[in-house]
């Protein structure tokens, strides 16, 4: 019996020992356990509904999906913030450079203007009396007239009667002189001559239709009626501009002011003529202040007894001797600034070992070479993006931030939306962030050459879908050669033209890429790109169809993708037959 009871004790002993030391030990690797997972506070998101955010795998609970684990990267950047990988940066070739002062160069500054009509020279044609236009000699605007020149054939039942007048009055200004020189200064002030007055006194015969002539010389801008028209005396019949001098006007900011005055020589360059300057003088400064722009208008008068200026053309003036108050001024490269709007927008990279960025927006001074000077907005040391700021642009828009295009953040999306294979409640979170995007106002013509380059687009991406390398180069081929047709002298909003030079630059770049490769992968990075700064072009210009932008999360190693596409249907260029339907319409563009 003692015997049991010693083997029953030591069992004891043994398993208290064995608790003491083993449930210890896994305790404390619970804990750690525990403690590493807290660590690490690992959220899990849906591939197909990045909105969907949970601290522990499972399934998606809208689609089934199994839920993949979220980027951590994103943890501890501001609100505004966004975060670029490596690769990225490499292919968009995104390079930086840091913003400081720098002492003014010579004392030149240029201004950006446009070519108008002078309007001291120009002159509306009337009729001095009313009728019935029986012939007009103008055929279109743009003819050139001579002082002098006969414009207009018109019959008048009031002059047909006062030359009736006047040859009853002619035979009798014996008796009644006073009534005979009433006639002739009805006449007059219908602006008939006294050669004219006399033949009719002299022959004794009523001219039925009666001419008009030109009073001034130049360049018919404006033809206000037609052969037929019935006018009313002192009724317009054509403006008429004299070209031989014309007027730049240039914009000039409030801080600017002081640094310009009448008579400061200029230096006109025009890219209509490259290797050419043009001399004049400042004429003009506007007194008035253009709250909206913050600027003014400085005029120089140009001699173009050559016919060298247009109306319209866009042209540059360098100002000699306009030196600023200080003698530093704080500048940036033009490439880093996006317009849009009235707003002036650059990126920040906020963390100089990190490439991390940030939207902000500026004001500009005057271009200073291929500089401009900013008014308001950045500080010395600030690094900003100079290379590659639309591929910045579309990442910000692609995660949700302030952008060119949408400067409170979130989705950017205009007119309706579709949200293929979302609940209401996930639509309606998306929706929240609807936010109309600024179009440019272009002209048609315009619009139609945009459109070629879009329809090759078209082609280039079914040519993706169906993982054809050799015409997916092909058509990348065509769409550059439609670029180089998309003429920007169309443009004539001086913000509308740089906008679309900077996109141009972009396109041209992702599509020679395109071109040179025959890997598919690459080709699909590329496209990415292209996508995103077409995108922008469509968004601010416009094209002559509806636009489906569409997108899929899975894309470019699960951080989404977009693309343009001509239907609603989803036919997915990032992957083929392998995952053909995977995505969804974000954004209709009318």
């Amino acid at each position: 019996m003692k015997k049991y009871i010693v083997y029953i004790g030591i069992l004891a002993v043994g398993l208290l020992l064995g608790w003491v030391i083993f449930g210890k030990s896994s305790n404390q690797e619970t804990e750690q356990n525990h403690d590493a997972v807290a660590a690490t506070n690992q959220m899990w998101t849906c591939s197909m509904h990045p909105q969907i955010m949970q601290p522990e795998p499972g399934d998606c609970p809208i689609c089934g999906m199994d839920l993949i684990p979220a980027e951590s990267s994103a943890e501890g950047l501001m609100a505004d913030q966004f975060k670029l990988t490596e690769n990225a940066m490499a292919l968009a070739n995104i390079q930086t450079s840091t913003v400081g002062n720098r002492a003014a160069e010579d004392n030149a500054l240029k201004l950006s203007g446009k070519i108008v009509a002078n309007e001291e020279a120009n002159t509306v044609q009337v009729s001095y009396f009313s009728g019935r236009i029986e012939h007009l000699n103008i055929s279109s605007t743009g003819e050139e007239v001579r002082k002098g020149q006969l414009l207009a054939t018109i019959y008048s039942p009031e002059l047909y009667a006062a030359q009736q007048e006047l040859i009853t009055a002619a035979s009798l200004k014996e008796s009644q002189p006073a009534l005979y020189k009433a006639v002739r200064n009805k006449l007059k002030l219908w602006k008939l001559s006294e050669n004219q007055i006399n033949q009719i006194e002299e022959t004794g015969k009523v001219k039925e239709n009666f001419p008009v002539y030109a009073t001034v010389s130049g360049t018919v801008t404006e033809k206000l009626v037609e052969q037929g028209d019935y006018i009313k005396q002192g009724q317009p019949l054509l403006k008429i501009a004299n070209l031989n001098t014309v007027w730049g006007n240039f914009d000039v900011y409030e801080n600017q002011i002081d640094r310009f005055k009448k008579g400061q020589e200029v230096m006109i360059t025009t890219n209509a003529y490259p290797n050419k300057e043009f001399k004049g003088k400042v004429d003009f400064i506007d007194p008035v202040l253009n709250t909206k722009t913050r600027t003014v208008t400085l005029r120089v008068v140009l001699s173009n007894k050559d016919d060298v200026f247009k109306p319209g053309m866009f042209v540059t003036a360098n100002i000699e001797g306009s030196t600023a108050k200080n003698d530093e001024v704080l500048s940036i490269p033009a490439s880093s600034v996006l317009w849009t709007g009235e707003r002036s927008v650059v990126y920040l990279k906020t963390n100089p070992d990190q490439p991390i960025f940030e939207m902000r927006e500026i004001k500009l001074g005057n271009q200073i070479g291929n500089e401009y000077e900013v008014v308001e907005g950045l500080f010395v040391g600030n690094e900003i993006v100079t290379n590659g700021t639309f591929t910045v642009d579309a990442a910000a828009q692609l995660q949700g931030k302030k952008s060119m295009m949408n400067k409170d953040g979130g989705k950017v999306m205009t007119g309706h939306e579709g949200h293929l294979g979302m609940d209401n409640n996930a639509s309606n979170k998306q929706t929240d962030h609807t936010n109309m995007n600024e179009r440019l106002e272009v002209s048609e013509k315009f619009q139609q050459q945009l459109n070629s380059v879009y329809n090759e687009y078209i082609n280039l991406k079914d040519a993706l879908v169906k993982e054809d390398s050799k015409s997916t180069s092909t058509s990348a081929s065509t769409l550059l050669n439609n670029l180089t047709k998309v003429d920007m002298k169309l443009l004539s909003d001086n913000k509308a033209h740089n906008h679309w030079m900077s996109l141009e630059g972009e396109i041209k770049s992702s599509a020679t890429s395109i071109s040179e490769t025959s890997v598919i992968k690459a080709q699909r990075d590329h496209f990415k790109h292209l996508s995103s700064h077409l995108i922008n072009a469509v968004q601010l210009f416009g094209v002559n169809e509806k636009v489906y932008v569409e997108f899929c999360p899975m894309a470019d190693n699960n951080n989404g993708a977009y693309w343009l596409s001509k239907e609603e249907k989803v036919i997915n260029p990032y992957f083929g037959e392998a995952m053909l339907t995977c995505g969804e319409v974000k954004q209709v563009i009318e």
